[in-house]
């Protein structure tokens, strides 16, 4: 006999399982996965063309790969585009520009470790945001925009 570990059940998540929310200002969150004790978590973003995000610091290391369009970091030099992976040491700073000339929705899928500090124009700390308090935001505009309470996320 054979037994199952409930931490290596392999977990599902379908396009289908998982609304977009709009998180305003043109933005729109999708949140896959959230880990409270690894402090991992899992999100897809869909930002219009012109879309700038706060300046932020990682406190862990963040991975992101681009389905489509194309934004940069004001901070550096390169574009990514459809199909580039970025890798983010922690300590990173960086502020997200999506050009507005775009023609389409870029997309963006994340993978992040830590939390976001979002800084103020002279550096100081303003607020934080972590994989939890991403999910809790998630689950209050899914439900406030019509949507049953996401129960695909996955948690662990």
């Amino acid at each position: 006999m054979t037994t199952v570990d409930v931490d290596d059940v392999v977990r599902h998540a379908g396009e289908d399982d998982l609304p977009w929310v709009d998180a305003t200002g043109g933005i729109w969150l999708k949140v896959l996965r959230v880990d409270a004790a690894s402090g991992i978590w899992v999100v897809r973003n869909r930002f219009e063309p012109g879309v700038r995000l706060q300046t932020h610091r990682h406190t862990g290391p963040v991975d992101g790969y681009t389905i489509s369009g194309r934004w940069h970091y004001l901070e550096y030099d390169f574009t990514n585009r459809a199909g580039s992976y970025i890798r983010e040491p922690a300590g990173s700073v960086h502020t997200l520009d999506v050009p507005a000339d775009n023609t389409e929705v870029t997309e963006v899928l994340f993978v992040m470790e830590g939390v976001n500090l979002n800084l103020a124009a002279d550096g100081t700390v303003e607020s934080v945001t972590d994989g939890t308090g991403t999910l809790a935001a998630y689950e209050a505009l899914a439900l406030a925009q019509g949507f049953d309470r996401p129960t695909g996320v996955i948690l662990g």
